[in-house]
């Protein structure tokens, strides 16, 4: 793990700093785009890894985001009851345009604007998660107190 990071990591760090977090954004020198390669390159097991996906919403076309295990599937039924919208699969430009992040790279925190949060009931299972950090060889280690703390998110069943 390298402590030089890219520009969007850098910024995650600063998100952290400035909330009061004692957490280091580190890079990865293989891609932690998905939550195997993460789990491979840090260590842990793949259901640590807080991965971030973003749905846009079909009704308000506003971005949703649902933080969940690495090795649960989301059932997109239980997030359209939840939120009260149908929630599709967004693109990449959508992704960076309203998060300012990449696919594969997407922090829980700092978004572009505001992103409803949703967090994976199964993530509370573990004393140590892993979450992308602005870019798709950028993770930062956290406990779930702290991904419901910083990113304001409900707590929910989502596969």
């Amino acid at each position: 793990m390298t402590t030089v990071l890219k520009e969007s990591a850098r910024r995650v760090q600063a998100l952290l700093n400035e909330a009061g977090y004692a957490i280091t954004v580190v890079e990865l020198p293989d891609s932690a785009r998905t939550a195997k390669e993460a789990a491979d390159a840090i260590g842990c097991e793949a259901a640590q890894i807080a991965k971030s996906i973003i749905f846009r919403l079909a009704a308000s076309d506003k971005p949703a985001l649902v933080v969940a295990s690495g090795t649960n599937r989301i059932d997109e039924r239980k997030i359209a009851e939840l939120l009260g919208d149908k929630p599709e699969k967004a693109d990449a430009a959508f992704v960076r345009e309203r998060t300012g992040y990449v696919i594969g790279g997407v922090a829980p925190i700092g978004h572009s604007e505001p992103v409803v949060t949703l967090i994976d009931e199964d993530l509370l299972r573990y004393e140590t998660l892993w979450a992308a950090a602005g870019h798709p060889k950028a993770v930062f280690a956290l406990t779930p107190r702290q991904l419901i703390e910083m990113t304001g998110g409900q707590v929910v069943a989502v596969k």
